[in-house]
């Protein structure tokens, strides 16, 4: 159970983070295990696609999660479309980052 649960987190955490998840996730009783495949995760690929699209009113953010930076990205229209471009680069790591954050609570 543990390795199919790894497989569907694997491209929600960041690569060099992976091998730690599985070596957690493999020390962990069924309930846990149970729990976090429950959670709810975002999309790196949909926060890409919500930067790349509509990242200067601050829907990436939004999804993220973080409210206070997407209201800010908005007012200033994406930093005035540099915010906006360096998220494209940015967004998919640290969503990664907070679904690992999010796992390792549950661990």
């Amino acid at each position: 159970m543990e390795s199919s649960l790894f497989l569907q987190l694997k491209d929600k955490v960041p690569t060099g983070l992976q091998l730690a998840l599985k070596k957690k996730l493999e020390n962990t009783s069924n309930d846990k295990i149970e729990a976090i495949s429950m959670l709810q995760l975002k999309d790196p690929i949909i926060g890409l696609i919500l930067s790349i699209l509509l990242g200067g009113l601050g829907i990436d953010r939004f999804y993220q999660g973080k409210i206070l930076l997407g209201i800010l990205k908005l007012i200033t229209f994406g930093g005035l479309g540099i915010w906006a471009i360096i998220d494209w680069f940015l967004i998919m790591p640290s969503i990664k980052k907070d679904n690992f954050e999010k796992i390792e609570h549950f661990l």
